[in-house]
C-alpha cells in the first residue's frame, strides 16, 4: 500500500483535491492522527486540522492507476 504526505492548507486546495479524488473508482483515505476520512468528502476533510501534514492512502494495487494518482496529487505533496 502506497502512502503520500500532503498539505491541504487552503479552501481552494481542498476543493481542487476533492475534485481530483472523485474521479478515481477506488477508495482513498486521508489519515490525520487517529482520524481516517474519505478523501472524496469535502466536509470530512474540513473537519480535520488542515495546518498539519495529512497522509493520503489510495486503496488500489494497479500500478498504472497509482502512477496517474501520484501525478494528480504532485502539487499537494509535502
Amino acid at each position: 500500500m502506497k502512502e503520500f504526505n500532503v498539505y491541504l492548507n487552503s479552501i481552494d486546495k481542498v476543493k481542487n483535491f476533492v475534485e481530483k479524488m472523485s474521479k478515481y473508482p477506488f477508495d482513498i483515505d486521508i489519515v490525520s492522527g487517529r482520524y481516517v476520512i474519505d478523501a472524496k468528502s469535502i466536509m470530512g476533510i474540513f473537519s480535520l486540522n488542515l495546518e498539519n501534514q495529512l497522509t493520503v492512502i489510495p486503496h488500489t494495487e494497479d500500478e498504472e492507476a497509482l502512477s496517474k494518482f501520484s501525478d494528480d496529487i504532485k502539487e499537494y505533496i509535502a
